[in-house]
């Protein structure tokens, strides 16, 4: 029952994304908003997978850490997929030109490899061996952060209150680390 729920609460924005491009129809750029979508719905996602640990005692979720990860990762996919495919229209060239020129999408593809490094060693075997990297999760987030913030080219009240919440975590999450480091 909870993972059906995780995947139906992970698969809302999916359809709301659908439901507002072919059924509503009142999307003035698609492109842009389908980046918003994926966008933030992987960032949210793959955040919550990282406080699976700090919610334990309340809500024990940590058995589907790696279903929520691998959630996250097709936003992130979904994402990277609208800008090669209807943003860039497979124009290589013009990809490299981008990543070279903007440096928010290149902040943004380095989070992509490391959330898809993750996610290609999320197999039991791969993960043992090479789950010490998956704490790089922090850093493709904080990449993440400051490729949204450069991508609005302005900060507005929803950024500052969404960098708070990432200090937040990353102050007890390292809390967690070091008390444990300590027991």
């Amino acid at each position: 029952m909870k993972r059906f729920l995780i995947y139906l609460i992970s698969l809302l924005p999916l359809l709301y994304l659908l439901v507002r491009l072919f059924i509503f129809e009142d999307v003035s750029d698609p492109i842009k908003y389908i980046y918003t979508i994926t966008g933030a719905s992987a960032t949210v996602i793959i955040f919550f997978s990282i406080t699976l640990s700090l919610i334990r005692e309340k809500i024990n979720l940590i058995k589907y850490r790696k279903e929520i990860g691998l959630l996250g990762f097709f936003y992130a996919l979904l994402h990277l997929l609208n800008f090669i495919v209807l943003d860039a229209s497979f124009d290589f060239s013009f990809i490299i030109k981008e990543t070279v020129d903007k440096p928010f999408i290149y902040l943004g593809m380095i989070a992509f490899f490391i959330v898809l490094f993750m996610a290609i060693t999320s197999t039991k075997d791969l993960f043992r061996k090479y789950n010490k990297y998956h704490k790089f999760v922090y850093l493709a987030l904080i990449l993440v952060t400051i490729h949204w913030i450069m991508a609005q080219k302005a900060i507005s009240i929803l950024q500052f209150i969404y960098i708070g919440i990432i200090l937040i975590i990353g102050y007890y999450k390292l809390l967690q680390q070091i008390i444990r480091k300590y027991k």
